[in-house]
């Protein structure tokens, strides 16, 4: 069995941002080798998200307006958590989306459905943060 393990890097320029990370973690699959087995994309940090879903600019937008409706980010002092720190609405939002995905591979392939892709989510950014790649299989 073959195991792989690659950490993907992100500087966001905004708060909150939705990256299509599916090219990235396509390029993994291919250094890997691997043709039959599981592949984890996990966020390495509390206050962001991996996701799968589709990569359509509306749907963006609705998560946006949704995760804000749930866990607002201001104001600050609704928040126990808020004080060295304003993020607990991005604790609240990475919850909410989820921390990692575990997609089969089939043939060397990421094993999807038609409109399915992988979503680095970021809820405090501004800051560089990662991602963890890890494969195993044949």
């Amino acid at each position: 069995m073959k195991s792989y393990r690659k950490e993907l890097w992100f500087d966001t320029k905004n708060r909150r941002e939705l990256i299509n990370i599916t090219s990235e973690v396509q390029n993994c699959l291919r250094e890997s080798g691997v043709k039959e087995g599981l592949l984890l994309v996990n966020a390495m940090h509390i206050t962001s998200s991996v996701f799968i879903n589709d990569d359509e600019s509306g749907l963006h937008h609705d998560f946006e307006v949704w995760l804000e409706k749930l866990a607002p980010e201001k104001p600050y002092s609704q928040y126990e958590h808020n004080g060295f720190e304003d993020n607990a609405d991005a604790h609240l939002k990475r919850t909410i989306m989820g921390r990692e995905v575990v997609i089969a591979i089939t043939e060397g392939k990421l094993d999807f459905g038609p409109w399915e892709q992988i979503f680095y989510g970021e809820f405090d950014g501004k800051r560089r943060k990662r991602v963890l790649v890890k494969i195993i299989g044949e």
